[in-house]
Formats: C-alpha cells, structure tokens, sequence
C-alpha cells in the first residue's frame, strides 16, 4: 500500500506553501487529488512527482497559463504526447535563450568587475605615493 501525504507534509517537501499547493488544485495545476474519510487532501508519489515538475518549470519561468496547458493536456491522455513535447521544446528554446542573454551580461559584469579592480589599484597607488 502506497504511503499517502498530507498537504502539511508535500508543503515541507517541495518547498511550497500549503496556499500554493490549493491555489494550484483550485485552478486545475493539480486535480485529482485523493480525500480520506475525514475530507483531508491525500497526495500520492505520482502527485508529489508532478508537484516537482510543475516547481521546475515555474523556476525555468514557464508561465501559469502554459503549466495549465500542458496540465490540460495530460489530463487528455497519451493522445497529446506529442504536443506536450513540443510545448516543452518551444519553452527549453525560450530558456536556452534566456540563458545566452544572462551569460552574454555576467561576462559584461566580469570585464566591468576587472575594469574596476583596475581603476581601484591605480587609485590606491597614487594615495600611497602621495603619502
């Protein structure tokens, strides 16, 4: 028999609050998730893995909008296999290029960093040489 989690307890595991985690079944990120006798939500593993996808491609900046997509769409079954794929091809494009940019700006910063190691070393030579 699969151990069953408590809301309390997949908030503790995947980092989110126990708000996100109903803000996400009331809008559709999340559904089906199982109630015991007293009415307590119960989430399985194959819940919990799913939660862990959708943190992963919050944090990659996927929007709300497309996670609901490819929520739908796996609701829908092995049918929309191949649209799922190329919805998460489009987006790892999205954050491939994302990261080109960010790269393309730490190297800016690098050379400005030097830039002012440098400007900072001429400074502090002539203050000794004027002492």
């Amino acid at each position: 028999m699969e151990t069953l989690l408590t809301i309390r307890q997949v908030a503790t595991v995947t980092g989110l609050s126990v708000h996100t985690l109903r803000y996400y079944e009331n809008i559709g990120l999340l559904s089906s998730i199982d109630r015991n006798e007293l009415g307590y939500r119960c989430y399985s593993s194959a819940d919990l893995t799913w939660i862990q996808f959708l943190t992963r491609l919050k944090a990659t900046g996927m929007s709300i909008t497309n996670m609901l997509e490819i929520a739908e769409l796996r609701r829908q079954g092995d049918s929309t296999l191949t649209t799922r794929r190329i919805l998460l091809e489009e987006h790892y494009a999205e954050v491939q290029q994302k990261m080109r940019e960010l790269q393309h700006n730490m190297d800016l910063l690098a050379d400005k960093i030097v830039t002012y190691k440098g400007i900072e070393h001429d400074y502090q030579s002539k203050q000794s040489s004027a002492e």
